[in-house]
């Protein structure tokens, strides 16, 4: 798997984590289910199907009994992310994260709920926060491939133990693994700047020791407009898999996690910069496109009441908080890690054909290397 710095591409002046991956933040996981199986003609309910679900686990204990602060935003709201209302109206994130097509929303979603079913029992309650991007260019969307199963697989593949031998060790906090990139989970089936998309993540420490990831799933953007590290990339002669006039028409979902302690608000702007990393690659929150950004803070865990059924939560709790005046650096390094992680998302992404022998190709590492002039 290519990623951006392997090819001497640097963005911006930050520093990566371990991994430069979201999982650099101590207890965040992730976990795809991939499914790819037939060829041919559009069948619908047979295939060919190219999809798959994503789930985000926010740290390593139970989300649903130690929820987090949380904060959200749209750029452009053609999309759904749901449990929004509540992360709005309370500030708390207290489910996993799910990723997936647009029409297999609901049932991950149920899925969730299933799993905290039988992780908590009876009078378990949550509102899971469940994120779409629209593969219907490759993928059987309509017959709605994704089932619980396939939930559960992404969520037990996020779930192993964090201190399983070979992971990283920072500051004696122990780091999740690698995170696969390009056309894997939710992201298997997605269009990236007219290139094949899907999942990519990103990572920087900032000043002050905090650490901010990025994971996104990227079905955005117009060839035309891509740029890379502030360079235009100039691509003609690769084929297109829909005609320039429907680029654009996508959409991403980005989930941005930080360990420096942030309230609700602090959570939301931070989830804003997301779009100002997606615009320095040439993505503009078309009118048609689903731009939504979620940012979670992991730091004050286990300090926020639950607020589950039949609990007594304290009257009176704290937290600590990261002043408004220091958050300028994990500003810069939400931007920063969401750009990268569009051009790994596209480096680790592999030409993949669809329903109707449609074909979304590849951005060659060799040929961005060539557009950006370093050969």
């Amino acid at each position: 798997m290519t990623r951006a710095r392997d090819l001497g591409i640097q963005i911006g002046t930050g520093t990566p984590g371990p991994y430069n991956a979201i999982t650099d933040v101590a207890g965040v996981r992730v976990g795809h289910a991939t499914i790819v199986k037939g060829d041919g003609p559009l069948r619908i309910g047979e295939g060919p199907v190219r999809t798959g679900v994503t789930a985000v686990l926010p740290h390593s204990g139970s989300i649903f009994d130690e929820p987090l602060y949380a904060g959200y935003h749209w750029l452009n709201g053609n999309g759904e992310l749901t449990g929004t209302a509540w992360i709005r109206e309370g500030g708390m994130l207290a489910t996993p994260i799910g990723l997936t097509n647009t029409h297999s929303v609901g049932v991950v979603r149920d899925a969730l709920i299933e799993i905290e079913v039988r992780g908590r029992g009876r009078g378990a309650w949550g509102l899971p926060v469940v994120g779409e991007t629209w593969d219907g260019v490759l993928n059987d969307i309509d017959g709605q491939h994704v089932t619980a199963a396939h939930v559960r697989e992404a969520y037990d593949a996020a779930s192993g133990d964090p201190a399983l031998e070979g992971n990283a060790v920072t500051d004696g906090k122990v780091m999740g693994r690698p995170v696969a990139e390009g056309s894997v989970g939710g992201g298997t089936g997605m269009i990236c700047h007219g290139f094949k998309g899907g999942i990519g993540t990103a990572s920087r420490v900032v000043d002050g020791g905090w650490t901010v990831g990025v994971l996104l799933q990227a079905n955005h953007g117009r060839r035309e407009r891509l740029t890379v590290a502030g360079v235009p990339v100039v691509i003609d002669d690769v084929p297109r898999p829909v005609p320039p006039e429907f680029e654009g028409a996508g959409s991403v979902i980005v989930i941005v996690a930080t360990d420096a302690p942030l309230l609700p608000h602090q959570c939301r702007r931070l989830a804003q910069r997301a779009g100002l990393g997606i615009a320095r690659t040439g993505g503009a929150g078309e009118n048609s496109s689903g731009d939504g950004f979620l940012a979670f803070s992991t730091a004050n865990r286990g300090r926020l009441p639950s607020g589950a059924l039949g609990t007594n939560p304290p009257r009176v709790v704290q937290v600590d908080v990261l002043a408004d005046a220091y958050l300028d650096p994990l500003f810069y390094g939400a931007i920063e890690a969401t750009e990268e992680a569009i051009v790994n998302a596209l480096l680790a992404a592999e030409t993949m054909t669809g329903r109707d022998g449609i074909t979304a190709h590849a951005l060659s590492p060799d040929r961005l290397v060539t557009a950006l002039g370093r050969r």
